[in-house]
């Protein structure tokens, strides 16, 4: 235990200044504070670790890291007087007495408080004082704070907190709708009745328990509770039932899906996932589908995951209109390999000559759903912080990086908002977007005749500064703006494709799986497949799409080089683990037609499942690219492929001759 002090030391540069916190108070009180001194002797050893640790009574000590992080948000400069909910073990109440004057902290478990009081007493921690009570209420006695902070999540901010703020103080608390995922907040006091709120990062905290916060655990709602996990011999029958009822097939082009397409061809929207950005099974599935669903079903247009512009340049091309594009070239930017790709390209060869043989007004469309411009206005914006602001540019790349709501450090969303990094430059910034979009927007002009570009444009100009503004302060409302945007979008087109039409989505799983049935719900967002759900109904009809192991199409940072990585095979209690010991290479699983069998009743147990955007970070696999689901309440039907491939990403010397109107370009 001789080298403990060494272990600080190393903790504090790795985990918690090479993760962007700046505050030199914080960093030196973080060196000073041994936290061994706040664990049980057996887990001692494991002080330094980057994870919290059990204490007792259900409780834990936080993540070194998520300390440091939200001491750093109440932005102290020595010698306040501050309040903690939920003293624990005490730690996080000895990292404040190194800053602050005075330093009240309540406990709502009796054992908890005396041990923590005792060993701050030994410690010679002479400003700390502590209380058994209930923490929601406060400690008015000693109010108003110039902070508080808790340490548990909440259902909402406790109104007896907010009222012992001192004005100008900050309030920092976990909340959310479900007592196992939170939003971290931050209030600041800013008049006598009036408060700013801030997202500050997407955290998990235990369960803020009193009269202002949740009940005692028995009477917090079932659906809300932690579920057991099924045994492995349960497991086990589940592979065999995944098996069983499973429809294999060998290859894409073989596999006879008729019947299945059949069913699902009269639904009025047909959305298919895909697991990555960059996997060549999922794009030329949605391909092999597609096809039938427009030369069987009727199906009038498809809309895609992709900026307006660079998709309209696509639908110029299969239509074959005589007027110029907006855009001279698809899919040139960051990331190229998502759509200037062999199977995409195929596709696209394949609808061209197909719109050949009809009129116009019947000839089907390709259209983007995403904000105007979104990867040319972020590399924009990256390269003006690049040079005014260094550090922040590092950030916005990882914020950038987070584009799926389960893909990231609390650092993504955290770490320019506490420390008011990004608010030095947000006015520039914003100005020169919006000088960006209004100058896209008056070379689109160009396509004036088309009523629907017109439109379109209008609602981009609107919805993208407000995206990239609030891109800065938080996940859950960027997200929500942009999978609003999207569905708005694709009404739009409904609404222009006329009353009979029909169409197809292709997005990733985190946009047209059901967000009510994964943990994004917990945390306020939703998706293109819950709009779809509440507005069309069983017309509306969601195609999930897996795989174990294999190779993929990504970056490690945003804007960075295109990698071919090597897929990590599926975690323990994962759907993709499940599927993978069902040892059927290639299947399809329908999940919303047999709602009573014994294989979708055992696949709604919630599990984790797997992400992967244009960004894979194989060796943060479980932090960043799984979250938890409930897979027959997210898709209608599930396409397994056990290994797969990257995409085959365009080499620039196959595009060179090719004639003017092709869209790809060179």
């Amino acid at each position: 235990m001789n080298n403990m002090p060494d272990l600080r030391l190393r903790m504090v540069e790795r985990q918690i200044e090479s993760r962007g916190v700046r505050s030199k108070l914080v960093l030196d009180a973080m060196r000073k504070v041994p936290r061994e001194a706040f664990l049980p002797e057996h887990l001692q050893e494991f002080a330094y670790e980057d994870t919290p640790l059990p204490i007792s009574d259900g409780q834990t000590i936080s993540q070194p890291y998520i300390v440091a992080l939200m001491v750093e948000a109440l932005a102290l400069e020595g010698g306040e007087r501050v309040l903690e909910i939920g003293a624990g073990s005490g730690y996080a109440a000895a990292v404040l007495a190194e800053i602050a004057g005075e330093v009240y902290t309540v406990e709502r478990i009796g054992q908890l408080a005396e041990k923590a009081a005792s060993r701050l007493a030994d410690l010679g921690y002479g400003n700390v004082f502590v209380l058994h009570g209930d923490g929601t209420q406060g400690w008015l006695e000693h109010a108003p704070y110039d902070a508080i902070v808790v340490a548990a999540g909440g259902p909402q901010v406790p109104e007896s907190l907010k009222t012992q703020l001192r004005v100008g103080g900050r309030l920092l608390i976990p909340v959310g709708i479900d007592p196992r995922a939170q939003e971290l907040v931050r209030v600041t006091r800013t008049g006598e009745d009036e408060y700013r709120t801030e997202d500050i990062a997407d955290v998990r905290f235990v369960p803020l328990v009193g009269a202002e916060g949740w009940a005692p655990e028995r009477e917090i709602p079932e659906a809300l509770q932690p579920r057991r996990r099924r045994p492995d011999s349960a497991d086990a029958e589940l592979v065999k039932a995944i098996a069983g009822s499973a429809d294999s097939f060998e290859s894409i082009d073989t596999a006879n899906l008729d019947s299945w397409l059949d069913r699902i061809g009269g639904s009025r929207i047909v959305l298919m996932g895909e697991a990555t950005h960059g996997t060549s099974e999922f794009y030329r599935m949605r391909d092999r589908l597609t096809r039938e669903l427009i030369v069987k079903h009727g199906f009038s247009f498809v809309a895609v995951e992709a900026d307006w512009p660079d998709a309209a340049r696509i639908d110029h091309y299969i239509r074959h209109f005589e007027y110029p594009p907006s855009e001279w070239t698809a899919f040139a930017r960051f990331p190229t390999w998502m759509w200037r790709n062999a199977e995409v390209r195929a596709f696209v060869d394949w609808l061209r000559t197909h719109n050949a043989d009809f009129e116009l007004e019947k000839r089907v469309g390709f259209h983007g759903l995403d904000l105007y411009s979104l990867y040319n206005s972020i590399r924009s914006v990256l390269k003006y912080l690049d040079e005014v602001d260094p550090a922040s540019a590092k950030v916005a790349r990882e914020r950038y990086g987070c584009l799926t709501p389960w893909q990231g450090d609390p650092a993504t969303y955290g770490r320019a908002a506490l420390t008011g990094a990004y608010r030095t430059c947000e006015e520039e910034v914003a100005r020169m977007l919006m000088d960006i979009i209004q100058k896209r927007t008056d070379y689109a002009q160009h396509d004036g005749e088309r009523f629907l570009d017109a439109v379109q444009n209008a609602r981009l100009v609107a919805n993208a500064e407000q995206y990239y503004r609030i891109m800065y302060y938080g996940s859950r409302a960027s997200w929500n703006l942009r999978d609003d945007h999207m569905f708005e979008t694709l009404k739009t087109l409904l609404a222009f494709y006329g009353s009979e039409s029909k169409g197809i989505v292709w997005a990733h799983n985190s946009h047209i799986g059901d967000a009510e049935a994964t943990e994004m719900s917990s945390r306020g967002e939703h998706n293109i497949g819950h709009l779809c759900r509440r507005e069309f109904g069983e017309a509306s009809y969601s195609i999930g799409f897996g795989t174990n192991s294999g190779t993929v199409a990504a970056a490690s940072d945003w804007d960075g080089p295109l990698e071919i990585k090597i897929v990590q095979p599926a975690i323990p209690r994962s759907y993709e683990r499940l599927c993978h010991e069902a040892e059927t290479p290639s299947f399809l699983l329908e999940l919303r037609d047999q709602p009573a069998s014994a294989v979708v009743e055992g696949l709604s147990d919630p599990r984790l499942e797997r992400a992967i955007g244009v960004i894979y970070r194989p060796d943060t696999e479980l932090a960043s690219h799984y979250f938890q689901a409930i897979l027959p309440r997210q898709f209608d039907a599930y396409i397994w492929f056990d290994h797969t491939n990257a995409v085959a990403p365009f080499d620039t010397l196959e595009l060179q001759g090719l004639p003017d109107t092709y869209p790809f370009g060179v």
